[in-house]
């Protein structure tokens, strides 16, 4: 691995599992200080894996703006300061038609995919400011266009919208904010699973459905790996991209989202 991150503090939620873990451990393999955060208590696991750089774990709800708060103290308290932060939580919890989803299920789709790069960009933010400058990469996503997820496609163009007003707003401070939008992912089974409550019989048909739409949508009809986000991520959160701002890159096989 290059040292690209050597020196650098980088804070990565969701480290616990997925792409947000993999994220984690390469951006330590590359010399990073990092602070692996999650709300699951065995993100401590991953953290102990890491190799090259130093590892942090550290136990937050993103979905408050306190544990948001709370994790930028941390990383500050433990190394010093913030270079990089990479907002990876976030993901759909259930898919099915818009018209079948209940009120409070809409409500729980944005608070997980929308309010943690919310609250972590605006918590971030004076640390990035006194630093002097900074990066931020958001993990949106390309279901901005596709079925069966519509509070989460709601919940991620938030995302890209965000990216783009805090790049042009916080450009004169030396702070570079760019997202990438991931198209479907191998990833291993989750220790979590995105619905806690089960899928119904009904509800995995219109999954099945969702994951038809997203292989038939890319060029390749295939789902990528884990290895092909976690590159790009990297890439826009190093100094290798230090004049790409305001850009959400799909990495989705050629379907643009």
């Amino acid at each position: 691995m290059t040292p690209r991150f050597e020196g650098k503090t980088v804070v990565v939620t969701g480290a616990a599992q997925g792409i947000g873990r993999s994220v984690a451990l390469r951006a330590a393999a590359e010399g990073g200080r990092v602070l692996f955060v999650d709300r699951a208590e065995f993100v401590a696991e991953v953290a102990a894996e890491a190799t090259g750089g130093q590892a942090s774990a550290w136990v937050a709800d993103l979905e408050t703006y306190e544990g948001a708060r709370a994790t930028m103290a941390q990383a500050v308290q433990v190394f010093g300061g913030i270079d990089v932060l990479i907002n990876g939580v976030g993901g759909a919890i259930r898919m099915r038609p818009f018209a079948e989803f209940e009120p409070e299920q809409i409500d729980a789709e944005i608070r997980r995919s929308l309010m943690p790069t919310l609250y972590a960009c605006h918590a971030v933010l004076p640390h990035l400011l006194r630093r002097g400058g900074g990066t931020i990469v958001n993990v949106s996503s390309n279901a901005t266009r596709g079925i069966r997820r519509g509070p989460y496609s709601a919940a991620k163009g938030g995302v890209n919208a965000l990216t783009q007003a805090l790049a042009m707003e916080y450009a004169p401070h030396n702070i570079r904010v760019v997202a990438t939008a991931p198209g479907g992912t191998l990833a291993p089974p989750r220790r979590v699973p995105r619905n806690a409550a089960g899928d119904s019989a009904q509800e995995q048909a219109w999954m099945n459905e969702a994951v038809q739409q997203v292989t038939e949508s890319t060029f390749f009809k295939r789902y990528g790996s884990i290895d092909e986000q976690v590159a790009p991520i990297l890439f826009l959160a190093s100094d290798e991209a230090s004049y790409i701002t305001g850009s959400v890159l799909p990495v989705a096989g050629g379907d643009l989202g």
